[in-house]
């Protein structure tokens, strides 16, 4: 594909100021036991996994997201959706929804859901090559998972 040239405006203040500034977005995978967690920014696209929370009580998890909203700064999160592979909506997403919501309520941050069917997958796939023992691809699944979702959510947007 030949490649498009493109013409960039010389630079002025007034250019500077017209151009918006990044919007720092955070990823959630959630689990019954293990929630990954991804950020990334929607100018570059570029996503990072951040970390895996190990929490079985709901109200615990949602205060450590919100610690890691205040953490990085994000401006919008994006929440995994677990929908079947018919296009179904089951009892995870239902839940995943409700977390959403108290989410959004907790963090007053604009809460959005991207469909997450076979982030897992692609996430053990691209720890394949990695070199980490079972246990330690475990350990950081979950984030890879929330990257994946993320990544794949600033591909949809663009």
């Amino acid at each position: 594909m030949p490649r498009r040239s493109r013409t960039w405006p010389a630079w002025s203040p007034r250019n500077f100021d017209d151009r918006r500034s990044p919007m720092r977005v955070l990823c959630v995978d959630l689990g019954d036991v293990r929630t990954g967690l991804a950020a990334g920014d929607d100018i570059v696209g570029l996503v990072q996994p951040l970390s895996v929370l190990v929490e079985r009580n709901a109200d615990l998890r949602l205060e450590k997201i919100a610690k890691a909203i205040d953490e990085h700064g994000a401006d919008l999160m994006v929440v995994g959706l677990p929908i079947n592979m018919d296009d179904t909506e089951g009892p995870r997403a239902i839940a995943a929804r409700a977390f959403g919501a108290a989410l959004a309520e907790r963090t007053g941050l604009p809460v959005e859901f991207h469909d997450e069917r076979l982030s897992s997958f692609e996430a053990d796939d691209s720890l394949k090559g990695s070199g980490l023992t079972r246990k330690g691809k475990k350990k950081i699944q979950d984030a890879v998972a929330a990257a994946t979702i993320l990544q794949d959510w600033f591909n949809a947007r663009s």
